[in-house]
C-alpha cells in the first residue's frame, strides 16, 4: 500500500511540474521583460504598463524567410488579478500570422503586447484572437512616459513592441493570430484548462512561472 501511494504521489508531482520546454520559455520571458524594463529611457512607458489589463510575452517569435513572411511563436498571457493587487498565473498562447512584403533572411524577435482594457482582454481570452481585427492595435511608444502618444496609440486596445538585435521599439503585428497553446498549458498545470479560467480565476502560480510573475509585479504590481 505504501509503495502504491508513493507511486501515485510521484505521478501527481510529475503532472504538476512544467516540462523542460515550458520551463525554459518561462525563464526566457522573465529575462526578456527584465531586460526591456532595464533599458534606460527606452523601456515600456510606466504609465502604459500601469494601465494595462493584460500582458502577452513571446520570447523568440520566429519570422520566416519568405516573400510572404510567416510569423510563429509561443508565449504567455497574464492579467491583473481580480481578487487583489498583482498579476495572475500565466496562460499560454501560440502566435501565428503573415506579414506581407519582401523579407530577406529569417530572424527571431522578442514580442510584448499590452492589452489596455477589459474589453480587449475578453476578446484576447477567446478561442482565437486577431490583432487589429478583433481589437484595435498600434505600435507602442518607448520611454519612461507615454507623453508622445499619438491618437492611434491612445485609442488602441492592444499596444505592441519588439526587440531584435538589441533594439527595442514599437512594432505593428496587424493580422497576427493568437490561439490557446493547449500543449503548454498541460505542461504547466498537468491538465486541460482554458486561458480564461487560468488568468481570471485564482489558479496557483506554478513554481517555474514565479520569476515571470515576480518581474511583472516588480514593475507594475498595483493598478
Amino acid at each position: 500500500m505504501r509503495l502504491r501511494n508513493l507511486f501515485l504521489l510521484l505521478v501527481v508531482s510529475a503532472t504538476l511540474t512544467a516540462g523542460p520546454e515550458e520551463d525554459k520559455r518561462l525563464e526566457n520571458a522573465a529575462l526578456m521583460f527584465e531586460e526591456i524594463m532595464g533599458i534606460k529611457d527606452k523601456q515600456i512607458p510606466q504609465d502604459l504598463l500601469d494601465k494595462a489589463a493584460c500582458a502577452v510575452l513571446v520570447p523568440g517569435l520566429k519570422k520566416g524567410a519568405f516573400v510572404f513572411g510567416a510569423k510563429y511563436g509561443r508565449g504567455f498571457v497574464l492579467c491583473r488579478k481580480k481578487s487583489g493587487p498583482g498579476w495572475s498565473a500565466p496562460g499560454a498562447v501560440r502566435v501565428e500570422g503573415g506579414s506581407f512584403g519582401l523579407q530577406i533572411g529569417g530572424s527571431e524577435t522578442d514580442v510584448v503586447m499590452l492589452v489596455m482594457n477589459d474589453r480587449g482582454a475578453e476578446r484576447l481570452l477567446g478561442s482565437k484572437f486577431t490583432v487589429g481585427g478583433d481589437a484595435s492595435a498600434a505600435a507602442g511608444p518607448v520611454g519612461r512616459t507615454a507623453a508622445a502618444e499619438t491618437d492611434a496609440t491612445m485609442r488602441a486596445e492592444i499596444l505592441t513592441w519588439s526587440r531584435a538585435r538589441g533594439v527595442f521599439a514599437g512594432i505593428s503585428l496587424q493580422g497576427a493570430t493568437l490561439r490557446p497553446d493547449r500543449e503548454a498549458i498541460r505542461g504547466l498545470y498537468g491538465k486541460d484548462l482554458d486561458n480564461r479560467a487560468i488568468v481570471l480565476g485564482d489558479t496557483a502560480v506554478p513554481p517555474s512561472a514565479q520569476k515571470l510573475v515576480a518581474a511583472l509585479n516588480k514593475y507594475s504590481g498595483r493598478r
